[in-house]
């Protein structure tokens, strides 16, 4: 278990950067993207929205909680720890009062999809509870998610794809073809916000026993797999267009593609953890861009 350092002044500026609020994208995104979808088959409803908005990004909070709490109980942070990661050892956060508060976010997340659930389905209950249940196996448990193969998979999945679908879901009662196929690509992006967290601690995880992707790929493979997970997500949008299963809007989503030639440029020519935290940025921030474009172009097709 990792040294408990000092207690320190924890202002508020620590707690804000310890909720890790660049990840939040990768929550408030797919809702904005799913809700966008409904637009042709009825008018959203702005509570239900806002609900699942909240919701999402609670328990995207909580499983950085989880994600820090567990790290710490583990050993695997210390105050040199890059990035974001280790604000236990750090920044004199008390473990238990994370643990708390992310258990207490989960449960106001709970709460909310009560009032979520009562306004649509009560199988939204079922798919809530599994996602909350995924937050806290992706860093806890007795074989956490994220020191294996599969973090970049989970988290596509859970934060980006089912999303969606939920928010999609919870307006209209059902799905479409529409709505899953436009999924894929906002699932693969957030996978990549993961894949480029575990490329810059692919030396630490190593050291630490993990078994990340990019551990098994090795540093050069993996950048070449992130870079192909960005040239795939254009090239399905392109797929959509041809296809006519959204309209040539969607275009607009291209105005990203900078921030991806970005970041790959950066992961190739930067090799130390804390020189990569720039490419880092500019994932988390293609990843966004690209799906406020999205969800823009289908607004956009709506209304003109």
């Amino acid at each position: 278990m990792g040294e408990l350092t000092p207690e320190k002044n924890i202002g508020f500026k620590k707690w804000w950067v310890m909720l890790r609020p660049h990840t939040l994208s990768a929550s408030f995104v797919p809702v904005a993207l799913g809700t966008a979808l409904v637009l042709p088959i009825r008018n959203p409803d702005l509570a239900l929205f806002l609900a699942m908005m909240a919701a999402s990004m609670l328990i995207q909070i909580a499983t950085n909680l989880f994600n820090e709490y567990f790290d710490f109980k583990r050993g695997l942070d210390n105050a040199q720890s890059v990035g974001i990661g280790g604000s236990i050892v750090r920044d004199g956060f008390h473990p238990k009062t994370i643990l708390r508060l992310a258990l207490i976010l989960c449960l106001v997340a709970m709460l909310i999809g009560v009032f979520i659930c009562a306004n649509s389905s009560w199988w939204i209950a079922l798919a809530g509870s599994i996602c909350i249940l995924t937050g806290y196996l992706y860093s806890g448990g007795p074989l956490p998610i994220a020191y294996t193969p599969f973090g970049e998979l989970v988290s596509g999945l859970f934060m980006g794809v089912f999303i969606i679908w939920i928010s999609f879901f919870i307006q209209t009662g059902t799905l479409t073809v529409n709505c899953i196929l436009i999924s894929i690509p906002i699932g693969i992006l957030v996978g990549g916000i993961n894949m480029a967290n575990n490329i810059r601690d692919l030396s630490g995880d190593k050291k630490k026993g993990r078994r990340t992707l990019p551990i098994l790929l090795g540093r050069p493979r993996a950048i070449i797999v992130l870079a192909g997970l960005f040239t795939f997500s254009y090239i399905w949008v392109i797929g959509l267009m041809i296809l006519s299963v959204e309209s040539a809007w969607l275009i607009i989503v291209f105005a990203s593609l900078p921030k991806a030639i970005q970041a790959t440029k950066l992961f190739r020519k930067k090799t130390k953890a804390i020189q990569m935290m720039p490419a880092m940025k500019a994932t988390a921030q293609m990843q966004t861009l690209f799906g406020i474009l999205l969800s823009l172009g289908i607004v956009l097709d709506y209304f003109i």
